[in-house]
């Protein structure tokens, strides 16, 4: 494995016509990989409008099982660019059963890794819980030829759990695709401290596990009858130390490249020792 690479985030608008998605998704891959990306990620279920928004049977006939014909079109992708690619979709594991996923697809075009999202959140606007179920495959890592990486999804990313255990598993960068916005009605009061939360909880997850942190997140206003979300875009590269190294603005579609360089994740981890400290014979409490 290379100590350094270059990594892509793809913040994309996304609309409620598959193919379009999917062509707009190339483009930018595409873009990103002449720019020297190694590994790319997009956002969270980026194939369609966010359509958690409201519970509707109908949805579910976006599911798709993996593989199936959308993963061929990014394993070709992958193959052609020789990238390492992360995308995220909605699964189908059989009638009755669904998850939000994400696969890891290697340079040779060969799906390598699925991760399953564990944590799925109930709120206004955010009813995942009406479709998916929650993660059955555990955390992951996934050794690369540009690094390791773990695999988690959105609502993980506030969970330091999924962080420490997916970094114990051997991850070297965290990657998060996203979909997360204001609800209009909320967004001049609470709307700064909402995005300033969202970016502090993802650098403590970078300095406690001495890790790079990459979170991906959609743009634009998408409707679900008479409700939105505006989603705020912002994504970002977090190095070991929790300094953000790169960033985009909320209100457009974008291309974010960074250079990583692994030898930060060794070094951050020998001047703040917090996994050679930590007490796990102390942790009993933490099951409750």
């Amino acid at each position: 494995m290379n100590k350094k690479t270059k990594i892509g985030l793809i913040q994309l608008r996304i609309t409620n016509d598959v193919e379009k998605n999917i062509k707009n998704s190339i483009i930018k891959i595409k873009n990103a990989a002449k720019k020297g990306a190694k590994i790319i990620c997009v956002p969270e279920l980026f194939l369609s409008n966010y359509f958690c928004q409201s519970e509707k049977h109908s949805n579910f006939k976006l599911a798709e099982k993996i593989p199936n014909s959308t993963t061929k079109i990014f394993c070709e992708l992958s193959k052609e660019l020789k990238i390492v690619l992360i995308i995220s979709l909605f699964e189908k594991k059989i009638p009755g059963i669904y998850f939000n996923s994400s696969i890891i697809i290697s340079e040779k075009g060969k799906i390598i890794s699925k991760y399953r999202k564990m944590h799925i959140p109930d709120d206004p606007g955010y009813y995942e819980k009406f479709y998916f179920k929650p993660g059955d495959l555990g955390f992951k890592n996934t050794k690369t030829k540009h690094g390791n990486i773990g695999s988690l999804i959105c609502w993980d990313q506030w969970f330091p759990e999924a962080a420490r255990l997916t970094v114990l598993k051997g991850a070297e960068i965290l990657f998060y695709p996203t979909a997360i916005g204001w609800h209009p009605s909320e967004k001049n009061k609470y709307g700064e401290s909402q995005l300033n939360s969202w970016l502090t909880i993802q650098r403590s997850h970078a300095i406690a596990n001495g890790v790079f942190v990459a979170a991906v997140n959609r743009v634009g206003t998408e409707r679900s009858g008479s409700k939105k979300i505006e989603f705020w875009g912002n994504s970002f590269v977090i190095d070991p130390s929790g300094n953000i190294i790169g960033k985009l603005k909320s209100k457009n579609e974008d291309i974010l490249i960074c250079n990583i360089d692994f030898k930060k994740v060794e070094n951050a981890r020998q001047h703040w020792p917090f996994l050679r400290d930590r007490r796990i014979d102390a942790y009993k409490g933490i099951n409750m």
